[in-house]
């Protein structure tokens, strides 16, 4: 959990997408208060995935975490590291029961502190275990099922709650960040309904990963918000792929994806040939809810605990250790002549799924602008070539403002094979099918749609979309 700066990524009249800009060195802290129910136990493991690490949380109210698990960073620094862990967060972290306990329901509560002198104390706790990595051509997942501090507004300034890993070589030294990487699976602040997730690795600053940035994106949770229910959090770090690609996940949705050709090898290598450790804290203050309003106040309330039900890693073994865990080619798993409902996206930058008003209700996908786009992996064209694209949408984009539905086949960057321009349709909800001539296509792709625009602003909503002879 590093600190981060930044700005929103875009507002409009209809609504305010906050952006991931970033997220800086290393994090912090918290837990206590009501709590909605736990599941109880981690989820089985799907067919091809072993568990090598889980922890339920199930004890005593008001008992410490399993130390055989789990170990406490206590303090405001590692030893000889940089202060206040190098995010400039204010609290003091403790082992005390009133920071990190079970709930005796199934929970592990981490509650932030302010004692009557204004000091805040809270809790964070690290897996004993440095060795979480993929085996050879294999797959690794980090997975947990949280409710982030029930707390939002101005009563949750300062809030900084994470979920996420470090590089086995960092227990020890605690200079050599961020070079030997960090993956932060889950971080918010301020009581944001996002969630933000980020690899950092490279120099500091600047370097292959833009730190103190590193390489980020954000999304909401739909539903419940992040606050007011559980959500799964999760990063899959796939050794089965070419190029090497870690993915992270919300409610099982990838929203970001990190490539190792996104970097030079020495980066990568540096960032991943090793261990990893997990952590789990809740800050208070620093540079990451710096840059979205500043840290704690006098109106930030204590007390407010991130809620875990569970942590597990999973692991899949890959072809070479007789797993089988390659990534097959696309299987034709959607019919290309079928309506593809917009928010069944394998992954997407910059969209967020809405309630419809449209016919057969549901969702579409909306805030998009110029450099949006959304992923549709194994769309079956079969043999007989597709000629049209048809596009249910909808605009209330403001006047002048228009842009481009794209359609591109297994690359985000090839050139498109149909679009077509859209402006105001009479309103976000006010819905038309738009058809456009495309290049013939056969056989199975992965459908890029994206989004092009010579101004800013949202410029379109999607439905579904398919194709026709």
């Amino acid at each position: 959990m590093s600190e981060s700066s930044g700005t929103p990524r875009r507002g409009s009249v209809r609504r305010v997408c906050v952006a991931v800009l970033g997220t800086l060195s290393l994090a912090a802290a918290a837990a206590t208060a009501a709590t909605l129910p736990a599941s109880a136990s981690a989820p089985t493991p799907p067919t091809g995935w072993s568990q090598v690490f889980a922890d339920d949380f199930s004890g005593a109210a008001g008992s410490g975490v399993n130390t055989t698990n789990w170990q406490y960073t206590t303090g405001t620094s590692y030893p000889g590291g940089p202060a206040n862990f190098g995010t400039g967060e204010v609290e003091t972290m403790t082992s005390s029961t009133s920071n990190v306990a079970l709930d005796g329901n199934g929970n592990l509560l981490i509650t932030p502190r302010r004692d009557a002198s204004g000091n805040w104390t809270s809790g964070r706790i690290e897996t004993k275990r440095t060795d979480f990595e993929p085996p050879a051509g294999g797959k690794l997942r980090m997975e947990a099922r949280i409710q982030m501090p029930n707390v939002t507004g101005a009563a949750a300034k300062g809030y900084w709650p994470a979920f996420w890993a470090l590089g086995a070589p960092y227990r020890g030294n605690y200079q050599n960040w961020p070079g030997v990487g960090e993956l932060d699976i889950m971080e918010n602040v301020q009581g944001l309904n996002t969630e933000w997730a980020t690899m950092h690795c490279g120099t500091n600053p600047g370097g292959p990963c833009n730190e103190t940035s590193g390489i980020g994106n954000n999304t909401p949770c739909t539903g419940t918000t992040c606050q007011a229910g559980f959500h799964t959090y999760a990063m899959e770090w796939d050794r089965s792929t070419s190029p090497e690609e870690i993915r992270f996940y919300l409610d099982g949705v990838n929203f970001h994806t990190v490539k190792a050709n996104q970097v030079d090898a020495t980066t990568w290598a540096n960032a991943t040939n090793h261990g990893y450790f997990m952590i789990l804290n809740v800050a208070m203050g620093g540079g990451f809810p710096g840059a979205f309003g500043g840290g704690p106040d006098s109106g930030t309330e204590p007390g407010h605990p991130m809620v875990v039900d569970y942590v597990q890693v999973l692991s899949a073994a890959g072809s070479g250790d007789g797993g089988g865990g390659t990534t097959p080619p696309p299987t034709g798993n959607r019919d290309a002549y079928s309506a593809i409902q917009a928010e069944s996206y394998d992954s997407q930058s910059g969209v967020v799924t809405e309630t419809t008003t449209d016919t057969g209700g549901g969702q579409d996908i909306g805030t998009i602008a110029n450099g949006d786009y959304a992923v549709y992996k194994g769309v079956n064209f079969g043999s007989s070539a597709a000629t049209q694209f048809y596009g249910r949408v909808a605009s209330g984009a403001a006047g002048g403002v228009s842009g481009l539905v794209e359609v591109r086949l297994d690359s985000r960057t090839s050139t498109p094979v149909a679009s077509f321009a859209l402006a105001n349709t009479g309103g976000w909800q006010s819905w038309r099918t738009v058809p456009a001539n495309m290049s013939s296509v056969t056989g199975t792709h992965d459908v890029y749609l994206t989004f092009t625009s010579g101004q800013p602003a949202d410029f379109v909503n999607v439905n579904w979309f398919d194709f026709g002879h």
